[in-house]
C-alpha cells in the first residue's frame, strides 16, 4: 500500500525552523565529507567544519524562540548565522540567509513562489559581499538551484518535490562546478562549498517528508577547547576594570503607534545607546531590533529601546558577579583584585595566530590582541568582534593572516561598534610585514593602506605534507608526501622534507631578495632547520637568514623572503 504523505504547501514560523535545524544536521552529518573535498591535499581542509559550526550558531539563536511568524525565524536564524560565521564558507552561507530573510520580512507563512524568491535574494546578498565572485563555487551552486527554484515554484505547490527538483538542480551545479574552475577539475573533486549546501538542502527535504537526521549539529573537541582557553583569558583582567557591569540583551518587536510619535532611525538609536555603555551591537530589520550592550544602568537601554516597540526578549547579567566568581573558581579566594582604570587608546591591533611562538611575535611587535585560531581552527565573526571589544581602541586594525578568515573579519568589522580597518593579509608573513609598518602618527586609512602596500613586498612559502594522492600543478603527489607551497601553488614534493624545503626557497629567492625568516613548526627537528639555515647561507651569500621557534601545527615550516 502506498504511504500517504501529508502535503505541505506553506511554511509557517515552526516549520520553516524545522527546516533549518534539520539542513545543520545533515550537514554536521557530512562535514567531515566536505573537509576532504579541500583542493590542495594538505591536513587543514576546513569547509566543512565552518560551514557546520556556522549553521550550528544559526540553530541554536532559532531553538531559543518560538514564533510562528515565518520572517521571525528567518531573522533570527540570519543573525546567528552572522555573528557565528567562520570562514569563506561560513560567510557567504551567512549571506545567502541574510538575503533570505530580508525577502521575506513581515511573512508569517511562506509559499513554494516566497521561499524561491528568497533564495535568489540570498544569492543577490551574497554575490554582493564577495568582492570577487569566483563561479565553480557554493555562490554558482546557490545561484542555479535558485534559479530553478522561481521557475519551479511556478508550477510546484508541493513544497517536498518543489525542495526535490531544487536539490536535483543543486546537485547538477555542483557536478558542473570543476568545468568552471580548473582547479577543481585538475584535483578531481566538486567544490566543497557547494557540496555542504546540497547537504542542507537535503535537511530541508527530511524535515518535509518526516525523516529524521540522528546526530544534531554540535561542536567538536576542538572547538570546545578553544571556548575553555578564550573563557580562562578572562582571568588575566581585574573585576574592577569592568567599566559597565551589566550584560545587557534586548529584543523589541517594533509598534507601529510607537514609531508613529518616534521614527526608528538605527544610526541614531545607536549613537543614543553608546552614551549608556560600550560592547553595543544594534541589529535590526523592519520588524525587530536586537540590541547587545554592556552597561551600567541597564533601565536606561530598555527605557530607550521601549519607546520604538515592546519588549520581546531581556537578559541581565551582572558581569562582576560573574568574574569574581570565575577568578575564584579559577584561582582560588585570594586572587588580586586591585582596582584599575583604563582608557581608550588612539590604535589597536588584532591579529590571527597559530602557534604560541608566533603569538608572541606578533605581541613584540606591538599587537594588542591575538586570536588563537588560523588554519585549524577559523575564528567565528563574534570570536573577532570579542577581540576588537577586548582591544579597547578608538580605531582598530584587523590583521586575519589566512585567506579563509578576511571575510569573517570584513563581516565583524561591519557590525563592530569601533572603527574598524581589515588590512587583508593572507599569511603570516604578511601579517608580520604589515605590523611593521604601522605607523602611529597616520591615521586609520593611511595605516591601512600602508600596511596593505608593505604586505605586498614579501613572498610566502610553507612546508606541509600531503593527506591524499592527488594530481595538481602538474605534480603527482603520494599521501604522505611533503609539499613546498609558495603562494598557492605547490612548489616541490617528496619523501625528504629538506629537500623538499631548499627546492622551495630556491624558486622564491632571486637577486632582490634581502631577507628570509625560517618559522619552525612544532614537528620541524632541529638538525633538519640547521640543514636549511647552512643551505641559505652557502648558497644565497647575500642574503641573511633569522629564524624563529612559531610552533605552529601542520606546517613544519613558514618562511618569508623580503
Amino acid at each position: 500500500m502506498k504511504e500517504v504523505r501529508n502535503v505541505i504547501k506553506k511554511l509557517n514560523g515552526h516549520k520553516l525552523g524545522e527546516l533549518f535545524i534539520e539542513g545543520a544536521m545533515e550537514l554536521s552529518k557530512q562535514a567531515e565529507v566536505v573537509d576532504a573535498l579541500n583542493v590542495f591535499p594538505v591536513p587543514d581542509g576546513d569547509t566543512g567544519t565552518n560551514m557546520n559550526l556556522t549553521m550550528t550558531s544559526g540553530v541554536k539563536e532559532v531553538k531559543k524562540g518560538s514564533s510562528e511568524q515565518a520572517s521571525a525565524v528567518a531573522s533570527t536564524f540570519a543573525k546567528g548565522l552572522l555573528m557565528g560565521a567562520r570562514g569563506n564558507s561560513g560567510v557567504i552561507l551567512s549571506q545567502l540567509f541574510r538575503g533570505f530573510s530580508k525577502a521575506v520580512e513581515g511573512k508569517k507563512e511562506l509559499t513554494t513562489e516566497q521561499f524561491a524568491e528568497a533564495l535568489e535574494s540570498g544569492v543577490q546578498t551574497a554575490y554582493k559581499a564577495v568582492m570577487k565572485p569566483v563561479e565553480g563555487t557554493i555562490l554558482t551552486v546557490a545561484k542555479d538551484a535558485a534559479k530553478h527554484a522561481v521557475k519551479a515554484s511556478k508550477k510546484e505547490e508541493d513544497f517536498a518535490r518543489f525542495i526535490k527538483t531544487v536539490i536535483k538542480e543543486a546537485e547538477k551545479s555542483l557536478k558542473r562546478t570543476p568545468e568552471l574552475l580548473p582547479v577543481l577539475k585538475e584535483v578531481g573533486v566538486v567544490d566543497s562549498g557547494g557540496q555542504g549546501l546540497v547537504y542542507i538542502y537535503d535537511g530541508f527535504l527530511m524535515a518535509l517528508t518526516g525523516e529524521k537526521s540522528q546526530r544534531a549539529a554540535q561542536p567538536d573537541m576542538k572547538d570546545l577547547i578553544n571556548i575553555e582557553h578564550h573563557h580562562n583569558a578572562q582571568s588575566h583582567t581585574m573585576t574592577s576594570d569592568i567599566e559597565f557591569g551589566y550584560c545587557t540583551e534586548v529584543m523589541v518587536k517594533f509598534d507601529e503607534n510607537k514609531l508613529a510619535q518616534k521614527t526608528y532611525d538605527e544610526q541614531a538609536f545607536r549613537a543614543k545607546l553608546s552614551e549608556y555603555g560600550d560592547s553595543l551591537l544594534v541589529v535590526s530589520d523592519e520588524d525587530l531590533v536586537k540590541v547587545h550592550i554592556h552597561a551600567e544602568y541597564p533601565g536606561n537601554v530598555l527605557t530607550e529601546a521601549q519607546t520604538y516597540g515592546n519588549l520581546l526578549q531581556v537578559k541581565i547579567e551582572n558581569m562582576r558577579e560573574q568574574h569574581s566568581n570565575l577568578l575564584r573558581e579559577e584561582n582560588g579566594p585570594h586572587q588580586s583584585t586591585a582596582p584599575s582604570q583604563k582608557e581608550k587608546t588612539d590604535f589597536a591591533i588584532v591579529t590571527v595566530s597559530m602557534g604560541e611562538g608566533i603569538e608572541k611575535l606578533f605581541k613584540g611587535l606591538g599587537a594588542s590582541v591575538v586570536i588563537s585560531g588560523g588554519q585549524t581552527m577559523n575564528p567565528s565573526t563574534e570570536d573577532i568582534v570579542a577581540a576588537i571589544e577586548e582591544a579597547h581602541a578608538e580605531n582598530v586594525l584587523v590583521l586575519p593572516n589566512n585567506g579563509n578568515i578576511v571575510l569573517a573579519a570584513e563581516q565583524a568589522a561591519s557590525v563592530a561598534d569601533n572603527k574598524v580597518s581589515v588590512v587583508p593579509t593572507k599569511t603570516v608573513p604578511q601579517g608580520l610585514a604589515a605590523l611593521l609598518a604601522f605607523n602611529p602618527t597616520k591615521n586609520l586609512a593611511e595605516n591601512a593602506e600602508h600596511m596593505k602596500e608593505a604586505m605586498g613586498e614579501v613572498r610566502t612559502g610553507e612546508v606541509t605534507y600531503a593527506v591524499r594522492d592527488t594530481q595538481m600543478d602538474g605534480k603527482t603527489i603520494e599521501k604522505g608526501d611533503f609539499m613546498g607551497i609558495s603562494e598557492k601553488n605547490i612548489v616541490s614534493t617528496g619523501r625528504e622534507r629538506t629537500a623538499v624545503a631548499k627546492e622551495l626557497l630556491a624558486s622564491m629567492i632571486d637577486e632582490q631578495s634581502e631577507m628570509v625568516t625560517l618559522i619552525a613548526g612544532e614537528d620541524s627537528e632541529e638538525a633538519e632547520t640547521k640543514a636549511i639555515i647552512d643551505y641559505v647561507e652557502k648558497t644565497f651569500t647575500d642574503v641573511e637568514i633569522d629564524t624563529v621557534e612559531g610552533g605552529q601545527p601542520l606546517y613544519s615550516y613558514i618562511f618569508s623572503v623580503e
